[in-house]
Order: structure tokens, then C-alpha cells, then sequence
């Protein structure tokens, strides 16, 4: 396989299971150095092993996303780790229990925004300034065809994914000039 990112090193947020341990496993197959950043202690720790384990130089981060003292903490570990920050995929994100609007509360409302909008906001500007430090680097966030196709009770979601397709257009304006790109993926199903 190519090693389009030998020499590169990666942030991926939420990378201990699914899409972002599939993406963490493509970057390091591809040369990258990547950290992983997950709450899941275990299932952050299982993730690094399995990339070492296949020959990836990889370092596990646990933390939240929402938390800015977490995500400087992350950013600064990826630096002092391997020097560096390259690529930066913001894939964490948390669903939603499905109930009507009128049962939902208010406290899972704000816990989806936090993780699946703010997060990225904040991985983004403690990111960011890195890569402009050293030259630019690629942000990609991880949204979802939930914005164009919602389904019913999913209103939390919906809306913090559409915040981040807004976000990631503001962010690509603002951060061209440092030569940092910034582009969303929608999987959807």
C-alpha cells in the first residue's frame, strides 16, 4: 500500500471503535503516526495495541472531547510525542435516544452539542494553531447525511451535525491562509 502519509502524524478523535478506528488503521497503514483519542480508556488502549501490533506507531489519549483541558492535553501529547501535528479527523460523536421533542431533556440536548459540535470546535482551534505554526496541515470532519435526511426525533443530532458542516465551512475560509484545509464526510448508510 502506498504510504501517502509517511512523515505525517494524525489526530483521531473517537478512533477506539468503529469509523474512527477504521480511519485510525487506514492512517497508520499509510505511513501516518496516529493518536487516538477516545473517553473509552479499554477500548483506547486495545486500539493502540492492535496498531502497534500491525506495525503502526501509535499513542492512546483518553479524554472527552468537550473538554478543552482534554483536547489541549491531546494536542500537546501528539506534538510531544512525534513533533508534530499533520491531520486532524474530528469522528467523535454520540447519538441520540429517539424520544418525541416534548420528552426530550434538555441535559441531552446540551451533552450531544458538546460532543458532537463543540468538540470539534475545540480540537480544531488547539489543532489549528499547530499546524499554522508549522506550515498547514488537513482537518476533516466526520458529519452525516443526517443533515439533508433526518429522521423523526433526532433533532439533537440533526442539528449538531449541521453545525459542524457550518463550522467546517468557516473554519476553511478562516484557516486557507495558514494552508490548512478543512473538509467534512457524511457517511450515511
Amino acid at each position: 500500500m502506498a504510504a501517502r502519509f509517511r512523515g505525517k502524524v494524525a489526530v483521531v478523535t473517537g478512533g477506539a471503535r468503529g469509523i474512527g478506528a477504521a480511519i485510525a488503521a487506514r492512517l497508520g497503514r499509510e505511513g501516518a503516526r496516529v493518536v487516538v483519542f477516545d473517553i473509552d480508556g479499554e477500548a483506547g488502549e486495545e486500539r493502540v495495541e492492535m496498531l502497534r501490533a500491525e506495525g503502526v506507531d501509535a499513542l492512546f489519549v483518553q479524554g472527552d472531547v468537550a473538554r478543552e483541558a482534554d483536547v489541549v492535553r491531546c494536542v500537546n501529547a501528539a506534538v510531544e510525542a512525534f513533533g508534530r501535528l499533520d491531520v486532524l479527523v474530528n469522528n467523535a460523536g454520540i447519538g441520540f435516544s429517539g424520544r418525541p421533542i416534548f420528552e426530550q431533556m434538555l441535559e441531552e440536548w446540551e451533552r450531544v452539542i458538546a460532543v458532537n459540535l463543540t468538540g470539534p470546535y475545540l480540537f480544531a482551534k488547539h489543532a489549528a494553531k499547530v499546524m499554522a505554526e508549522r506550515g498547514g496541515g488537513v482537518i476533516v470532519n466526520i458529519a452525516s447525511t443526517r443533515v439533508l435526511q433526518s429522521e423523526p426525533n433526532t433533532e439533537p443530532y440533526s442539528a449538531s451535525k449541521g453545525g459542524l458542516l457550518a463550522l467546517t465551512h468557516a473554519l476553511a475560509v478562516s484557516l486557507a491562509p495558514y494552508r490548512i484545509r478543512v473538509v467534512a464526510v457524511s457517511p450515511g448508510w
